[in-house]
């Protein structure tokens, strides 16, 4: 067996339009590119090849989700307005999600793409995998897509796990902002434990809460950990150690999943984190440790945000990396410079508020 991989070339299709950075252009905003663009996934593919390492990774095939899949995370008026609205000249599906026409077959080829990597790491075809996909889906709720994610992505490869038979799945979200789909989803549902570390009331700004902890039987079962702007490696790594690692411990899923997102990084637009490829890398590792001790090895990663063309590749290729064992020759030329950076470090302040949230763990549901 070997680390899967996913990846197809009409996900870069998926058109976000014109914008600012991601307002709509008109008015007093010129049309530009929008940041939410090819470029970043693109370059981490071509990264792959150049480097080696995609002819030593098992390439999994995308299929498209299913409608009824589709409706088993979101609204079927939802998704039939948005099918609507992409066989017409496209739209925007509810908040800061604009496509193009064909936007719902690329948008459902994006979440069977998640089913698809998901089903073979079941099945134990691979022994993990990481699926490049587009557009990202952790925002979108239940009813209207939100910050440039029509469906969520990682919730029904999750819903689609407990169909097939699963009965405990956890999902990692280390994306820098909140997401909120994915805690919508699971909100009263204690066999999908969620957990998110996120930059404090970034986006959205009403969501992500330390408060927010599930409802129902759901209480307990979903955790926040919003660190404040310039967390660095340090202080990711002891959230990992107090918090997401005892959390996925004591809940001992049967497949635990990574909506991971490289906008946490020091060079990323979209986010004010300070991680670095070898951050990224160390995360990799302690994801890779607890899933093989509570759940079999079953380890996905699904690609969320990280608009940096520069960096996400050298991030995302850590993170092959480390899912595959194999080092290649690449040597990240920005790493020197990012880890030499102020407030690598974990702050005073920053502990303190990781030592309170891991309190939390004590409410998971456990095994």
């Amino acid at each position: 067996m070997a680390t899967g991989a996913l990846w197809h070339e009409k996900y870069m299709w998926w058109d976000t339009r014109h914008a600012g950075v991601f307002i709509p252009a008109g008015g007093w905003i010129e049309p530009d590119e929008h940041v939410e663009n090819p470029r970043t996934k693109r370059r981490l593919k071509n990264l792959l090849d150049a480097c080696g390492l995609s002819e030593q990774l098992h390439w999994l095939t995308p299929r498209p989700a299913t409608v009824d899949e589709l409706c088993r995370v979101h609204d079927r008026a939802y998704v039939e307005r948005m099918k609507a609205l992409s066989d017409d000249d496209g739209g925007d599906a509810g908040e800061l999600t604009p496509f193009g026409p064909g936007g719902f077959e690329i948008a459902a080829l994006g979440a069977g793409g998640a089913i698809v990597a998901a089903e073979a790491v079941r099945d134990r075809v691979v022994d993990n995998a990481y699926a490049i996909i587009r557009p990202p889906g952790h925002h979108a709720e239940r009813d209207r897509g939100r910050g440039f994610c029509m469906f969520g992505n990682a919730a029904i490869a999750a819903r689609h796990l407990r169909a097939g038979g699963l009965s405990r799945i956890a999902i990692v979200d280390w994306d820098v902002h909140h997401g909120n789909g994915t805690q919508q989803a699971f909100w009263d549902d204690p066999s999908v434990l969620t957990v998110s570390l996120h930059q404090d009331r970034y986006y959205p700004h009403e969501t992500g809460a330390a408060e927010e902890r599930g409802e129902g039987a759901g209480h307990g079962s979903n955790i926040n950990i919003p660190l404040p702007p310039g967390a660095g490696t340090g202080a990711y790594e002891y959230a990992f150690d107090r918090v997401v690692v005892p959390a996925l411990e004591r809940f001992r899923p049967e497949f635990v999943v990574v909506t991971s997102g490289f906008d946490s990084s020091a060079l990323d637009p979209l986010g004010r984190q300070m991680l670095h490829s070898e951050g990224y890398r160390r995360l990799t590792r302690r994801m890779l440790d607890v899933a093989g001790s509570v759940a079999g090895g079953r380890l996905l990663g699904l690609h969320e945000g990280g608009y940096s063309p520069g960096y996400v590749p050298f991030c995302g290729l850590a993170v092959y990396e480390e899912l595959s064992g194999i080092r290649t020759e690449v040597e990240d030329p920005f790493l020197d410079f990012l880890a030499a950076m102020g407030g690598q470090e974990l702050a005073e302040h920053q502990k303190t508020l990781i030592d309170g949230l891991a309190a939390f763990v004590d409410d998971v549901p456990a095994a």
